[in-house]
Order: C-alpha cells, then structure tokens, then sequence
C-alpha cells in the first residue's frame, strides 16, 4: 500500500456517470461531465508528477457508472490480478472490463471471485507482502473473502477478515479503505469511531501509530477526508476540502498534495484510492 507507485490503471469519468441517476446510484446530486473530467486530469497530472505510470482502462463497463473507481473490481499480487465480485449489484459488469483488460496487457490473472462471493478491492488493505486484511460487510461477504484466502494463502499471504460496522447502510459505500489509510509501514490514518477494535488491536501490537482524521472532516467530504493515495511511503495526494487532515498529515512529517475533487470524489462517495488500481509498485 505505500512503496513507491511505478505503474497505475485508471478510468477517465465518461457519459455514463454524468447521466447516472443520484438516487439510484447514491451520489449526491447530478454530476457535470465538464467538472469530473476537469477533476480526473488534475489528479491524473498529480499522479504522474510523483513518477507514476498512468494506463488507462478502456471500453464497455456494461452500464456501471462507477467504473472510474478502478480500484474495486480487481487486485494485483506478484502471481497476477484477482478478479473479484462486485458486491454491488449495479457495478457487475466492471469485472469483465478488468478481465478484458489484464489480458491486453500480458497479465496473468491468478484467480477469480465466484457466486455466491462478494468481495470489492476497497475493502481489502495490505499491512504488508504477506498481511492482506478484508472487511466484511455489505460489499464484501464471508464467501468472498474465504475465495480470496483460498487463491492467496498458497502465495504465503495470510487473510484476515473484520467485520465491518453498518454506517449509513446498505447503499453507501463504507469500504475497509473508508476507515483506514496506510501512510507508512508504521503510520495509519484511521476514522477511529468506526475502526474495528481488533483491528486497532493489531496496529498496537505491530507498533502501527494511529493518526486519527477529524469527525466532522470525515461527515462533510461523505469519507473521501481519509481516502488517502499513497504514492511512497509520507508521501500522498488527497482531495481538497478537508484541510484539518492535511494538516495532520503535514505535522506528522507527510509530503500531500490536493486536488479539487467535490464533483467526482465526495459527490460520487469515492476518493483518489478509488480511482487508481496500482499494478506495479517497487519493492
């Protein structure tokens, strides 16, 4: 989650979102094409200023408005992508898109999520090369996360699920990546009211220090306050309107850097970790 970013997969915001209706898809309000792609190109620049790669994922997403969060529908291990299950009935399709992708790009795909698994990516969050931690909860279900340890566990990559608490409901998006962000092997910024308590359990026990985001921060930007891109390790990029967090960060020794993203990030309810599937990170 926080070496260095060399390679990322990404999706420009198309037609589809702008059009998407709010209430079926839980944004908040009507979305201006103009401003998401404005928005994307401000982030995409960032990206490549902290020495990424950025790749783009093309083609039909099979009518999911979400599409431009490419991190859900698959994960990448040193054995290749994941396909997963979107737990979210109205993004099923995004899977073949993933498929259809890895497969242009020469990368292997190790596995795939079966019915009746549900797992999406954002609740998935490496602790290190062999800890994967899973939330478990309205996206990501026990099969689905059980499918993953079966594909991982022969890699020597240990799986280990939380439950993940209710929030807002079933048709908000709270993902285990809404609640923690890695800044450092031994750094995180938590939403503390929220975190599982074994969770925090086994930060303590790791030595992982916690800096816990602001409440009203995290209320206001609908979470997108802790979605945090980590790019190297103290080194970030979040979106703009959460300034008591960026300060945090800042006085905590981290380099960030902020985009203007109340169209596609808050209004969407996905930050810049949502937008990006990294494939290739350095050791």
């Amino acid at each position: 989650m926080v070496n260095p970013l060399e390679r990322v997969a990404v999706r420009r915001p198309d037609a589809t979102m702008a059009a998407a209706d709010p209430t079926l898809w839980h944004y908040d309000g009507a979305l201006d094409i103009e401003k998401l792609r404005a928005a994307h190109m401000s982030f995409t620049d960032t990206l490549e200023s902290h020495g990424a790669e950025v790749i783009y994922v093309e083609g039909d997403a099979g009518g999911s408005a979400d599409a431009v969060f490419t991190h859900d529908a698959s994960m990448v291990t040193n054995a290749g992508a994941v396909i997963m299950r979107m737990g979210k009935s109205l993004r099923r399709g995004e899977e073949a898109l993933h498929r259809a992708f890895y497969r242009s790009h020469d990368i292997p795909i190790l596995g795939e999520i079966k019915e009746p698994g549900t797992i999406e990516a954002g609740d998935t969050l490496w602790l290190d090369a062999e800890t994967l931690l899973v939330g478990e909860g309205y996206r990501t279900n026990r099969s689905g996360a059980k499918q993953l340890a079966e594909l991982l566990n022969p890699l020597g990559i240990q799986v280990r699920s939380y439950d993940m608490p209710s929030y807002m409901g079933p048709k908000a998006c709270l993902h285990l990546m809404s609640i923690v962000s890695m800044l450092s092997e031994n750094l995180a910024l938590v939403y503390e009211p929220l975190a599982p308590v074994n969770l925090l359990r086994l930060f303590n026990d790791r030595g992982i220090r916690i800096i816990s985001t602001p409440i009203d921060e995290f209320e206001e930007t609908n979470t997108i306050s802790l979605n945090v891109l980590t790019t190297a390790p103290m080194r970030c990029i979040m979106s703009a309107g959460a300034p008591k967090t960026a300060e945090l960060l800042q006085d905590s020794g981290c380099q960030v850097d902020v985009f203007e993203a109340d169209e596609l990030c808050v209004k969407a309810e996905g930050g810049p970790t949502c937008m990006t599937r990294p494939i290739k990170r350095s050791a």
